[in-house]
């Protein structure tokens, strides 16, 4: 049995090798090749939360389940919001073989997801990058977009923390060597950006349709339940929407459930998962004006196939 923690996991699990492994993910579950259930997110005192999120990789392979909290009450400190594990199998026998820090598995795959989205949706000569969210997904993200449009020259960010988003703003120039523009609001963030990155727990939608210019690309990953989002109703409407899985957006996510709801726009207004994107199923961006919007809620495939790469090597 292996254990891989923290550590090891961040050294080993790098940004470029994780978005292909996503691509992988993707393909295999829109293929049916990989499966998994909807996943169970319960609710414990104070706002926290307690998540089980099983995926099966297939016949001769491995399946999995992360086990996860998430205590967004540790932001800003020495604790993740998200902590836990993710736990291997072998699908011959049904034996153990090992677990993962999913910490560290949460921050970088998501990153790595919406740089998939965004490589297959944002306009090729994207330029100006905003992160909203200056967290542990404000870095991840950030990694990720480089690693696939790395002509991006100009990063803002914007955080309800100044603090936060100033410190954000000094380690990333020294990683990446990019100047980044710490900003007073969301509206200055995102003024003429061409990649906009959601990556916050806010309850209410702030991401408005007039401040977002023509031809953008939305990556929206803070919030996954059916009553939170990020994106305004009008702006979802304006967009082309993409999900990470189209079955988990129909039940789970607040930016397509609550547009619906109120009439803006209609079941057929999702183009497609990133998978089907991927696999030529679904088409991708159309033209240099379209604004294309990906909601991402967080698939179980997705930690169970970093799981497999950290724990058995594949």
């Amino acid at each position: 049995m292996k254990i891989v923690e923290a550590a090891e996991a961040r050294e080993r699990l790098d940004t470029v090798t994780c978005i292909q492994l996503m691509r992988e993910a993707f393909m295999a579950l829109e293929d049916g090749r990989a499966m998994q259930p909807m996943r169970s997110i319960n609710p414990i005192p104070h706002g926290n939360s307690f998540g089980f999120m099983p995926a099966y990789l297939g016949d001769n392979d491995y399946f999995g389940a992360k086990v996860i909290t998430a205590f967004h009450g540790n932001l800003g400190t020495e604790y993740p919001s998200h902590m836990g594990y993710v736990m291997m199998f072998e699908s011959v026998h049904g034996s153990f073989v090992g677990m993962a820090d999913c910490s560290v598995i949460t921050e970088i795959r998501t990153g790595a997801v919406s740089g998939v989205a965004t490589d297959l949706l944002a306009r090729k000569d994207a330029e100006k990058l905003a992160i909203i969210g200056a967290g542990a997904q404000g870095r991840s993200h950030l990694a990720a977009m480089l690693a696939v449009r790395p002509g991006i020259s100009e990063v803002k960010v914007y955080d309800i923390r100044r603090e936060a988003a100033e410190k954000y703003a000094g380690e990333m120039k020294e990683k990446y060597g990019v100047a980044v523009l710490v900003c007073g609001s969301v509206e200055e963030a995102v003024k003429d950006a061409d990649i906009i990155c959601t990556v916050t727990p806010s309850r209410e939608a702030y991401l408005k349709k007039e401040w977002i210019k023509k031809g953008a690309h939305i990556n929206a990953v803070g919030t996954f339940t059916p009553t939170t989002r990020e994106v305004t109703s009008e702006l979802v409407a304006a967009s082309r929407l993409y999900a990470d899985q189209v079955e988990a957006m129909k039940k789970e996510a607040g930016e397509y459930l609550i547009p619906l709801s109120e009439g803006l726009i209609t079941e057929d207004h999702i183009v497609g998962s990133i998978g089907e994107v991927l696999l030529g199923r679904a088409p991708g961006r159309q033209n240099d004006e379209e604004i294309t919007l990906f909601d991402a809620l967080g698939l179980a495939v997705e930690d169970v196939i970093c799981g497999r790469y950290l724990v058995c090597g594949r």
